[in-house]
């Protein structure tokens, strides 16, 4: 173990990770000229480049090679869910191509949808499917990618299309009682899961309306909007021609989206998913056995591919495990930075020095909101932004005698709402890799995900909805960590 590390080198680093990651992606250069710029484009060796640097700020201070090692591991242990589940993910999305199953759903789609009510149908479906599922991933990866199929063939704007399946999906996550997000908050700050979802809807509800009107406006600013009916016709006609089109090919989708209703775990449930959508892809579109090692691993391809127009190779060509490897690799170069700076202490450091200036409640909220988008830039993972930033601030919100279940709100509020929206953090780079539409361009349009966090703010510095404990449940707190303290020193 090493020494305490200074404020001003974990300031330091933080600085060097923000520069770092902005001149990988090209910004530096875009803003000095291109003698500062990079043509990488990418932020992976950056992130891995930035671990190096944090550890050797740990170095300096004292900390081991081998201690920071296993820091490093202990954080890519953590996220090893997150990544089977990825590849989980990419098996089902190339089973139910070459299965027909999304082409199915964007068929049937382009045949109901109106420009009018798109947008809003899209956030309420996937809000639906990810409160069903308790997984914002399940449901973006599913019906999500159906949606920007549908959106493509519609002519609409695939940034509003995915900001509202962000919306949507986001919504569902953090009000569902299955949700791993949403149990993670409640588990750390000691609340029970559906009081803490009760406590929610104080700022989520508005939030969603909020979005659903602003979808809602922007829907009907297009009623007179009609989708190129050629180019429909062409996708629905390409669709039928490449595909054996039958409503059962929305079996695969329910009968999964069931299994995870009914809580069979994710993992299992996206598997079956799969063989799912690969007996789907032998009885109703007569692939042969064997090709299907080859559409689980690499995704789904036209046979005749010169022979299909390429707005359908857009909207079909995809999936499998590989499609997976760079969201993958992306999340474990996030962990290797998240785990130097968390087993060194660099985030407690930060936290002490903020609470410094949190005199009101209002700055309480403010700076652990601020810490939920830093840590989620820093850490790369949403849960784990919940773990460390919930355990920076618990006994503060305490010792203010506000009850916990404040805190569970602002993880999920600001925490797990912000994390899709930065592009190397493990939701913002899986939300990618599932819809192929930049974090940046849907950003503007994530209405649910940019609104809650202003709420979770207001009603700090309001002190509405801001539950505060009795004397007798501070007197209790007290005793159980007066208890805690004397089973630690045995």
């Amino acid at each position: 173990m090493g020494k305490k590390i200074p404020l001003w080198q974990v300031v330091f680093l933080f600085l060097f990770v923000l520069l770092a990651l902005c001149w990988g992606r090209g910004m530096i250069g875009l803003i000095f000229g291109s003698a500062f710029g990079s043509s990488y484009g990418e932020t992976h060796i950056m992130l891995l480049l930035s671990a190096v640097v944090a550890g050797l700020v740990g170095w300096k201070n004292g900390y081991k090679y081998d201690f920071m090692e296993r820091g490093i591991f202990a954080a890519i242990h953590r996220a090893l869910p997150a990544i089977v589940i990825l590849g989980a993910v990419g098996m089902v999305i190339g089973s139910w191509m070459a299965g027909g199953v999304v082409p199915a759903m964007i068929y049937y789609g382009l045949a109901i949808m109106k420009p009018s009510i798109f947008y809003l149908a899209v956030c309420l479906i996937t809000g639906i499917v990810a409160l069903a599922t308790g997984s914002s991933w399940t449901a973006a990866g599913t019906i999500g990618v159906a949606f920007i199929g549908i959106a493509q063939g519609m002519d609409m704007s695939l940034a509003i299309t995915a900001g509202a399946i962000i919306s949507g999906a986001y919504f569902g996550d953090k009000m569902s009682p299955f949700s791993d997000s949403c149990n993670i908050a409640a588990a750390i700050a000691e609340v029970n899961i559906f009081e803490h979802i009760r406590h929610m809807m104080y700022s989520v509800i508005p939030a969603l309306i909020i979005a659903l009107v602003l979808y809602g406006i922007i829907g009907f600013g297009n009623v007179d909007q009609v989708a190129d009916s050629e180019t429909v016709d062409a996708i629905r006609r390409g669709l039928d021609e490449n595909f054996n089109m039958t409503p059962l090919l929305f079996l695969p989708a329910v009968i999964t989206l069931a299994l995870i209703i009914m809580k069979v775990p994710a993992i299992p449930g996206l598997l079956a998913g799969a063989l799912l959508g690969c007996l789907s892809a032998v009885v109703f579109q007569g692939v042969f056995v064997g090709d299907l090692p080859v559409v689980l691993h690499y995704g789904f391809t036209f046979e005749n591919a010169e022979n299909v127009m390429p707005q359908l190779i857009d909207l079909c060509e995809r999936g499998g495990l590989d499609s997976m490897l760079w969201t993958i690799s992306l999340l474990m170069c996030a962990m290797c930075l998240g785990g130097v700076m968390e087993c060194t202490g660099m985030l407690v450091v930060l936290a002490e020095n903020l609470l410094k200036i949190a005199k009101t409640t209002g700055l309480l909220v403010l700076v652990t909101s601020i810490s939920c988008i830093f840590m989620n830039m820093i850490a790369g993972d949403s849960c784990l932004t919940s773990i460390i930033v919930g355990k920076m601030y618990k006994e503060e919100f305490e010792n203010r005698r506000l009850k916990t279940k404040n805190l569970s709100r602002i993880l999920e509020n600001v925490g797990t709402v912000t994390a899709p929206l930065i592009p190397w953090n493990s939701c913002g780079a899986t939300m990618y890799a599932f819809l192929g539409v930049p974090n940046m361009a849907f950003l503007p349009f994530a209405f649910l995900n940019l609104t809650t966090p202003i709420i979770a703010v207001l009603f700090g510095f309001t002190g509405i909805t801001m539950s505060k404990m009795t004397e007798e449940e501070y007197q209790a707190v007290l005793k159980a960590r007066e208890e805690e303290k004397k089973s630690l020193e045995g």
